[in-house]
């Protein structure tokens, strides 16, 4: 069995797969979380159905979000967050204090301060539907840094000590 210190050789998939073009969230209320997306995200939305929309920012992904079916929502575990990229890490913090300033009027919650973790200086906060956003400053393209350096060996993408990008090590780098 290879450890994650091993280099893997890449294997024929068995799924011959297109590209990864959605991932869906769940709200509480259609109309608000859309305002949501529109005014405070900053997304383009567009109104599938009346208990859904599509919503994308920068790319050809989206996020397909449903009016819960229940009657309670459950609160999205933090390894399940969402992730907005940023291009600076003063972008970050601008970022960190205008959640802060406008978390009652979004019923924004469990809002982090930026640290730097897993590659990169970010923060985490919950929006009113128990969703989970993470706000990080990577380079143009994401994460796609990682592939580039390859396999990484070590303490692990949550040490501060962790290989990442020159534009991102001007906090605690």
């Amino acid at each position: 069995m290879a450890t994650v210190a091993e280099p893997h050789a890449k294997a024929e998939p068995a799924l011959k797969l297109n590209f990864y073009s959605h991932a869906t969230l769940e709200c509480k209320d259609i109309v608000l979380t859309r305002k949501f997306f529109d005014e405070f995200l900053g997304f383009e939305t567009v109104q599938m159905a009346d208990v859904s929309f599509w919503a994308r920012l920068g790319g050809d992904q989206i996020i397909v979000v449903v009016k819960s079916p229940a009657k309670a929502k459950d609160t999205m575990p933090f390894l399940n967050h969402n992730g907005l990229d940023v291009g600076t890490e003063a972008e970050v913090d601008a970022a960190y204090e205008v959640v802060k300033r406008d978390a009652e009027k979004w019923g924004l919650h469990k809002i982090t301060k930026p640290v730097v973790q897993h590659g990169t200086y970010c923060f985490y906060f919950w929006d009113r539907d128990d969703n989970a956003w993470e706000i990080l400053c990577n380079p143009k393209g994401g994460y796609s840094w990682g592939f580039t350096m390859g396999d990484q060996q070590g303490a692990g993408h949550m040490s501060r000590k962790f290989a990442r990008p020159e534009s991102t090590l001007t906090k605690g780098g």
